[in-house]
């Protein structure tokens, strides 16, 4: 800057820059997220309640197949005491065949199977029952 020699008027000051303008930055929305969407997020993020929501879905799962599985010994395993505490039902025939064979070696295949379709059934409704509370409209 020039030095005034006192002849003339002063110069003006140049302008100073003008301050940074302040940019706000946002991250999410600000605002009241519904119920289904804070769910999803944590789910995705495995928040705490994600995880509790997550290890519900697995303990009904559990409870399945161990009510399942009790169904099958109690089924099945039932079938070789009876036959112990009553020898007149083992000498049964059918077809020339004992009824324990019948029983044990031919109607327990399609007992098992559908044990397992009944598995497969009951455990995808309760796959569609925990998307249908995550993916719930706000009320």
């Amino acid at each position: 800057m020039a030095e005034h020699d006192g002849t003339g008027p002063a110069a003006a000051p140049a302008p100073a820059d003008p301050p940074p303008r302040r940019v706000r930055i946002v991250l999410g929305e600000v605002g009241r997220r519904g119920d289904a969407d804070r769910l999803r997020t944590d789910l995705a993020e495995q928040t705490q309640i994600g995880e509790a929501l997550v290890r519900g879905l697995v303990r009904a799962q559990l409870a399945l197949a161990i009510r399942l599985a009790v169904v099958v010994v109690v089924g099945l395993g039932s079938l070789p005491m009876l036959f112990a505490i009553a020898p007149g039902v083992a000498e049964i025939k059918i077809v020339g065949v004992n009824l324990p064979w019948l029983l044990l070696g031919v109607a327990a295949f399609p007992f098992l199977v559908a044990v397992g379709l009944t598995y497969v059934h009951l455990a995808e409704r309760n796959e569609q029952d925990f998307v249908a509370l995550v993916r719930r409209p706000e009320r």
